[in-house]
Formats: C-alpha cells, sequence, structure tokens
C-alpha cells in the first residue's frame, strides 16, 4: 500500500510520524557518492536508503546551526540519489540533515519503478513534506527549518509555504521555514529543451496527466499548476530564497526561468553556478554533486561558511 493512502486511512498527522517513524528504523544508510549516475543505480540495488547524515532523528541542533535541513528531491528522483554526496557535507558541517521520499502514488494510477519518486500531484507531495517537517520540528526542538530542494523540490518547497502551512503571511514570525535553497528548481515552468511543443501537439498538457505521471506535466510553463503557484508572486513574506542555477541545464529551461523576484518582506539571491567557475559544466541531474554547488548550499544555509571552491565538472552524469 502506498504512503499516501495509509496516511489518509490512519488520519493524518500522527499516522504520519508513527509511519516516519517505521520506515526510518527499516532505512539502512547508502555510501557518500561522487555524482548522480552511480548513486541511481545504487539506489536500485538498494532500496529505501538514507543518503549518509540524514535522518538522525536524535540529532539536537547546536547555537552554530540551530535549524535543522530538509532535502527535498526532484521529479523521478529519491532521497538517497539526489543527496548522497550533499547529505554528508551539510552533516560534517554541523547541520541536523534530513532527508524525505515524496509523490509515488499517482491520481491516474500510474505506478513507476519502486526507487522512482515524486511523479505524483505537487500538491499531494506538499502535504507529504509538511507531515515530514512537522515531525523533524517535533524531533529536533528547533522553531524552525530551511529547506534546499532540486528541481521539483524547490518549487514543492514553495507549494508547501504557499499553501500546506509551511509559511504564515499575516505573521512572518510564525513561519515554520526561514530558508529556501534551490538548485535548478522549476520556479516558472520548463519548456524541456522544446520538448513542450511536442507535448502540445500529443494533447499531454492539455490532459493534465502523463504517462509518467502528474508532477512532470505540473511543471510545464503553460501549466494550471505554475500559473496558480506564480498568480500572488514568487515568494511569501520572512523567508530568504537562494536559487542556484547552471547555464547547462537541460531540463528547467531557459535556465534563466528558474530565478525569483523579491515580493514584500522577502529577499532573494539568484547566483549562476559558472559565474566565477566557468569550468564547472554541471547539468541539471549532475548539479546537486558539484562541489562548488554545495559550497554555495552552505553559504547560503550560513554566510560565514567556506567560499565555494572551484573544480571541474562535466555535464552528464
Amino acid at each position: 500500500m502506498r504512503i499516501s493512502r495509509i496516511l489518509s486511512a490512519a488520519g493524518g498527522l500522527a499516522a504520519a510520524g508513527v509511519l516516519a517513524t517505521a520506515t526510518s528504523a527499516a532505512a539502512e544508510t547508502g555510501p557518500v557518492q561522487d555524482n548522480f549516475l552511480p548513486a541511481m543505480v545504487h539506489s536500485i540495488l538498494h532500496l529505501d536508503i538514507d543518503p549518509p547524515g540524514a535522518n538522525d532523528w536524535n540529532c539536537r541542533p547546536g547555537a552554530a546551526h540551530p535549524r535543522p535541513v530538509v532535502l527535498v528531491h526532484g521529479t523521478y528522483e529519491n532521497r538517497y540519489n539526489n543527496w548522497s554526496r550533499m547529505s554528508p557535507e551539510l552533516k560534517a558541517q554541523g547541520y541536523c540533515v534530513y532527508a524525505l521520499d515524496f509523490g509515488d502514488t499517482d491520481d491516474a494510477g500510474v505506478a513507476l519503478a519502486p526507487t522512482v519518486k515524486g511523479y505524483g500531484d505537487i500538491k499531494e507531495s506538499s502535504k507529504e513534506l509538511a507531515a515530514f517537517v512537522d515531525r523533524v520540528l517535533a524531533a529536533s526542538g528547533a522553531a524552525q527549518v530551511d529547506l534546499v530542494g532540486h528541481s521539483q523540490g524547490g518549487t514543492l518547497s514553495r507549494w508547501y509555504l504557499k499553501a500546506d502551512g509551511g509559511a504564515d503571511p499575516a505573521d512572518p514570525s510564525k513561519n515554520k521555514v526561514k530558508k529556501v535553497v534551490q538548485l535548478g528548481a522549476t520556479n516558472h515552468g520548463t519548456t524541456m529543451s522544446g520538448f513542450d511543443i511536442l507535448a502540445d501537439k500529443l494533447g499531454i498538457l492539455e490532459s493534465g496527466a502523463g504517462p509518467l505521471g502528474k508532477a512532470g506535466v505540473q511543471q510545464y510553463e503553460k501549466s494550471d499548476f505554475i500559473r496558480e503557484l506564480n498568480a500572488d508572486g514568487d515568494t511569501v513574506p520572512g523567508i530568504e530564497y537562494t536559487v542556484i542555477a547552471t547555464m547547462y541545464d537541460e531540463i528547467t529551461t531557459p535556465w534563466r526561468s528558474t530565478f525569483l523576484t523579491a515580493g514584500p518582506g522577502a529577499t532573494v539571491h539568484n547566483v549562476t553556478l559558472q559565474d566565477g567557475c566557468f569550468v564547472d559544466l554541471s547539468a541539471h541531474l549532475s548539479m546537486s554533486y558539484s562541489p562548488r554547488a554545495i559550497g554555495l548550499v552552505g553559504q547560503a544555509l550560513d554566510p560565514s561558511a567556506p567560499a565555494a571552491p572551484c573544480v571541474p565538472r562535466l555535464p552528464a552524469f
């Protein structure tokens, strides 16, 4: 039985806590990986594993890093293959780090491989993120978390702030989130390097669902979801956003469409990965494994962190 159905049947947040405890207890920790492809292969051979450094439910934030970091994976990824390099680095810097899987159900009845997550309705995935954040806050005793999201994970984080309790526009002091750091997020939708033209011809966008799950369709630039997400502006009050883009992004296109514009009470830092480091050619899937991107995330979470290193990286896996 899929996770969202269990939560619905069991009755909300209390059941979410029980289920999360059971899932965490059963999960093993995978090794550190240097890039997405070996991490993806490892997650296929070892299902339901945590990235190293993540999901220590006994972790208590220290004064230097008082907010836990929640890692939110992208479409068709999972908590291990997206974060098996960044998670241990953040842990080593003294953060309490958490990562979840979400979106493995779909209204259209789509069921992909067990290792593939993040393809279900983003609005439903947002409820899973909300329950997970609540559990992190309860376990850690922290007042707020910081979110780090790759691709859909960044966009999902914004929907959670907008619609599912992550932020309180009337009183930002009650926000559950302080900072949102994004890598290649589909903030304004994507043309998928021109694939949207074919999708239009096939009527995929019109139908609102595709053969690989609803989340993919929701992230096209013409989707109702993207229009609704951005209807009131890009930001909510009280949140500090850092948006990291790569010039070689072939999934979130045009690549500059990931950037946000700050609204009232919010701050936005738009950063291009190649600024000051032209030899980092990381593309969409590989950017969360870029030492420079990881360094930029660290600086976004804590401006006193060391400068992001410049290391040559190829665009693919």
